[in-house]
């Protein structure tokens, strides 16, 4: 590749892009909606939001200085991240709390890049963050959701038009930020019939002393928030 082509990759990719109409906007955020609303799509469609979480414990246990042992993504769209280090102490506080913040707090990164115009930025970073995940998968059904995920990313930043990549790229934020919020309720739901004992928020209680209902306060305060200011974004409000 001569220096030509490599400044044509350059400008492609940190290139800035024009934003759909915002008509286009709230249809894209409509498409994303109906994927998270249904129960039967989201039983699907959730599949995507456990890679966030998942990788979102696998990144702050590297960023922390743990040792990442392996992911695990399940068919129930359930998932396990092991990591090795202190069992207290403030980096497993990062990691047991990067789960259900992180897929709302990777929409509200994808909105800022968006509302700046690097739509192909996005997709290459997502495909990126897949393939560093890939390594660390240890079972079949998460290599496959990942590899399927990532091949969708790559196939549409390398051979689609910027208009396909733009609505792509919002309706894969505004999943990241719809879909963000509705795992706490969930979780919410079950403990309160008395379901998921050992879940990140009774985790983080054990290691702060800190009511586990809090911690869901907490998850629920960042899947909000991250939807209005990535909402606001999008919407170029």
């Amino acid at each position: 590749m001569d220096s030509t082509e490599l400044g044509n990759l350059w400008d492609r990719v940190f290139g800035t892009q024009p934003a759909p109409a915002q008509w286009l906007v709230i249809v894209t955020a409509a498409v994303a909606l109906a994927a998270v609303a249904p129960r039967p799509i989201w039983r699907l469609s959730r599949n995507a939001i456990t890679i966030a979480h998942e990788g979102g414990h696998g990144l702050v246990a590297l960023v922390s200085g743990r040792s990442l042992q392996g992911i695990r993504l399940h068919s129930d769209t359930s998932g396990l991240t092991v990591s090795r280090g202190r069992p207290t102490g403030i980096g497993m506080i990062l990691t047991a709390a990067a789960g259900y913040t992180a897929p709302p707090l990777l929409g509200l990164g994808g909105a800022w890049l968006l509302a700046d115009g690097r739509i192909t930025l996005l997709l290459w970073v997502a495909t990126a963050l897949l393939a560093v995940m890939l390594v660390m998968i240890r079972n079949l059904y998460g290599a496959l959701t990942v590899i399927f995920t990532g091949a969708a990313f790559l196939l549409v930043s390398w051979l689609a038009t910027p208009d396909v990549q733009s609505l792509f790229g919002y309706t894969v934020v505004w999943f990241l930020l719809l879909g963000g919020v509705r795992p706490a309720f969930e979780l919410q739901a079950k403990r309160r019939h008395g379901g998921a004992p050992d879940s990140d928020a009774d985790q983080l209680s054990r290691l702060t002393d800190v009511p586990a209902a809090l911690w869901l306060c907490f998850f629920h305060a960042v899947s909000v928030c991250a939807l209005i200011g990535g909402g606001r974004w999008l919407l170029g409000l």
